[in-house]
């Protein structure tokens, strides 16, 4: 047998065997990450067999099994846990690709932005809506959530927080204060103050400097009603439920309430934009930020201090 036809004979991989895919190895990292087959599906937006189908084929194209099946969850092989973070590096110059391909792109594409559920769908979709002619090309995205959207990996190009990130790589820009206020329903407070019931935030949100606030108010006063969600306790005071510290912007126009104005809310937060600086570069990533900016500077009064 000739040389030559021994080196060609190597050069082939077994017919079984692929060269691995880049989304195969993204399935990868996230059930990684999450350590279960649902958790990923969540986080990746697919169906729980989908990220199973994508790790049994990376699996094959490596010849390695990088997951036990437990019955609760996938545990990683000792393979596994060798090649996670390496695919967290590939993930990680996968985003900085798409980050540098948005500094290139143009006015036209999607622009993917993460606020608070409430400040999106209330405050912030009405006033962008409003100046569409400004924005007509673009396909804006908003993603309300209550976690932290996670810039670097792309989950999107901006934010509205109300903390200061701490992360690596992003810049941040105070916009605004968020001012908040007691509000109840008209006629509530005519009941004598030791009968006032309260509304407020379960304990995932206890630490909020509002809620913590309203506990010294109500002091030895109950509270009927607890949730994690700002719109029920938006819609149980305005049914005359109790009362809520609510942000003015939300409540300060709502007919169905009225601001107690003793005591005054003295919690006032930031609003912060924050972006990651790889992405300020996107002509349509920086018109969008600016006309974040815009609709917060018009509304400063409302939004710090409940006047319309």
């Amino acid at each position: 047998m000739s040389t030559s036809s021994v080196q060609k004979r190597s050069d082939n991989p077994p017919p079984d065997r692929r060269a691995p895919q880049w989304d195969d190895i993204r399935y990868f990292l996230e059930l990684a990450r999450t350590g279960s087959l649902s958790g990923a599906a969540r986080r990746l937006q697919v169906e729980h067999s989908t990220v199973a189908r994508r790790v049994e084929s990376l699996e094959q194209s490596l010849g390695l099994k990088l997951f036990d099946r437990l019955p609760k969850a996938w545990s990683l092989t000792a393979e596994g846990e060798t090649l996670v973070a390496q695919a967290g590096r590939i993930d990680d110059e996968a985003q900085a690709f798409s980050r540098a391909a948005l500094g290139v792109s143009s006015l036209q594409g999607t622009v993917r932005v993460s606020a608070p559920p409430v400040m999106a769908g209330h405050f912030l979709v009405p006033r962008l809506a409003a100046i569409h002619d400004r924005w007509q090309n673009i396909q804006l995205e908003m993603i309300g959530e209550s976690r932290e959207a996670n810039l670097a990996r792309g989950e999107a190009d901006l934010a509205i927080r109300m903390s200061r990130p701490t992360a690596p790589g992003l810049t941040a820009r105070s916009i605004g204060d968020m001012g908040y206020g007691l509000y109840a329903a008209h006629g509530y407070t005519q009941r004598p103050s030791d009968r006032w019931e309260f509304l407020g935030y379960d304990d995932s949100l206890v630490q909020v400097p509002q809620q913590r606030w309203l506990n010294q108010v109500a002091a030895h006063r109950r509270f009927v009603f607890r949730s994690n969600d700002l719109t029920a306790l938006f819609n149980a005071a305005r049914v005359g439920l109790g009362i809520a510290v609510l942000p003015h912007f939300l409540a300060a126009g709502d007919d169905a309430l009225s601001l107690i104005s003793d005591p005054i809310c003295p919690t006032v937060r930031p609003i912060w934009l924050v972006m990651h600086a790889d992405v300020k570069r996107s002509p349509r990533v920086r018109l969008m930020a600016d006309l974040l900016v815009e609709v917060v500077a018009e509304a400063k009064v409302l939004l710090s201090e409940g006047l319309q």
